[in-house]
């Protein structure tokens, strides 16, 4: 068992865990990572081996690297849920894709251990999200594209990336902490286009904002018909939502659709919702602005894999 531990009493943003398991019943936890972030750093760093009080199977510890000899005198999970509860409960709890919620929970169950009450994020949507042109969105990828230092299928190692994923993606879209956790809300339809307008003849899309939102009711009164996505009608795109967000916006599907018309001889304006809204006061169309370019995110400090046995 290992810890770094935190600077002083500071609470973190969040938490990341991950866990290995000895076989294919997913309560067969035998490795735990949990790490802490707050401000965009490491916060702590907590790791343990397991006896999973289960078999070990040859899959598994092909993936993993970890046998029943490497567990021996180790503790259960019984023995580590109070440490896990005191890290995880009443927090917000990064898991990469749900597996690790799922296997948690049946590990309280088999161990007679109360369940662990905390908010859930799952990295691989924010990843989606963040970065919806990236071939794959599984954590070795992602911690390649990020520039982070992973060994895959290393508890600690793994959790520690996936906190990495959710730092940059803030950073590299502008939304907060808060932005990730709110729930997606299902949009309602368009709003119906006014008769006449600076933008009456218009077939606008709209990216970072939804469809029935305060922009799409602006392009409506404007006199432009909103659509959902992009296609061979479309006249102008416009990319909402915060200006901290506009860079990344840039690289949505739709906007990229939009440039590949444009390359091939449509007529289509990409414009951000401040210059629409400068040029709707002026009662005149917006042209195209420059593309902005989404750089590569830094990488993230270097840590190295360390995970002890405790005896």
């Amino acid at each position: 068992m290992s810890q770094t531990p935190s600077n002083g009493g500071d609470t973190p943003d969040f938490v990341v865990i991950d866990v290995e398991t000895a076989c294919s019943r997913v309560s067969s936890i035998c490795q735990v990572g949990i790490v802490g972030f707050r401000d965009g750093r490491e916060l702590f760093a907590w790791e343990t081996l397991l006896d999973p009080c289960d078999d070990f199977h040859p899959m598994n510890t092909r993936i993993h690297g970890i046998a029943a000899h490497h567990v021996a005198g180790q503790p259960t999970f019984a023995q580590v849920h109070g440490v896990i509860d005191r890290h995880l409960s009443g927090a917000i709890t990064v898991a990469h894709s749900m597996f690790d919620k799922g296997a948690l929970a049946a590990a309280c169950r088999m161990h007679s251990c109360a369940e662990i009450e905390t908010v859930w994020l799952d990295s691989v949507r924010v990843a989606k999200r963040a970065w919806p042109d990236l071939p794959n969105h599984k954590l070795g990828g992602l911690a390649r594209f990020l520039g982070v230092a992973h060994r895959h299928h290393d508890a600690l190692s793994d959790a520690r990336a996936a906190g990495w994923v959710i730092v940059r993606a803030i950073e590299h879209t502008g939304l907060s902490l808060a932005d990730w956790m709110a729930p997606v809300r299902a949009p309602g339809p368009a709003p119906r286009a006014a008769p006449a307008g600076p933008l009456s003849g218009e077939r606008v899309v709209i990216v970072g904002e939804s469809r029935d939102g305060p922009l799409a009711h602006a392009v409506a009164a404007a006199g432009g018909v909103v659509r959902n996505s992009v296609g061979s009608t479309t006249t102008m795109v416009v990319i909402g939502g915060d200006a901290r967000a506009e860079g990344w916006l840039r690289t949505d599907p739709q906007v990229r659709r939009a440039e590949n018309a444009i390359a091939a001889g449509q007529r289509v304006a990409i414009v951000t919702a401040r210059s629409l809204h400068r040029h709707l006061n002026r009662g005149i169309r917006p042209e195209s602005a420059p593309p902005v370019a989404s750089p590569r995110p830094d990488p993230a400090p270097h840590r190295p894999r360390s995970w002890h046995r405790v005896g």
